[in-house]
């Protein structure tokens, strides 16, 4: 069974799925199913430093960058995307990013009071942050 805004990538095409329905069945690509992806979890603070979110309050909502550390974004190694979302899952922005182009950071305008963000590398996985108010 999958859950809302779970995430799913093509083993063989490197497809890469985002839940929106909930559902029973199982999903599959290239005649194979395809396989969750989790958050990366590590202690490592050289990685997680580079990667976990990092969310703060604004007027407005909330901002969102990729790191307490810049993240690299060249062609080798880059964030694929990153998703703000409320708590109630009812606020969701992505921003996909292009390697050597873009910044790893959004905004989301929303009256939330509690977000969580997640970013995808093409090295090293999903990350998630959280926002400490």
């Amino acid at each position: 069974m999958t859950e809302k805004l779970q995430l799913y990538r093509c083993n063989i095409c490197n497809n890469l799925v985002e839940v929106l329905i909930e559902g029973k069945g199982e999903l599959v690509c290239c005649g194979q199913p395809m396989e969750l992806i989790t958050e990366h979890e590590s202690d490592v603070k050289e990685l997680n430093d580079k990667h976990v979110p990092v969310i703060e309050k604004t007027i407005e909502g909330f901002n969102v960058r990729v790191g307490a550390v810049k993240h690299p974004m060249t062609d080798e190694h880059h964030i694929i995307f990153i998703q703000a979302i409320s708590k109630d899952k009812k606020y969701i922005k992505t921003k996909y990013l292009e390697a050597n182009k873009d910044e790893a950071e959004l905004n989301l305008k929303c009256n939330c009071s509690d977000i969580w963000a997640r970013a995808l590398c093409n090295i090293h996985g999903l990350f998630k942050g959280e926002f400490d108010a």
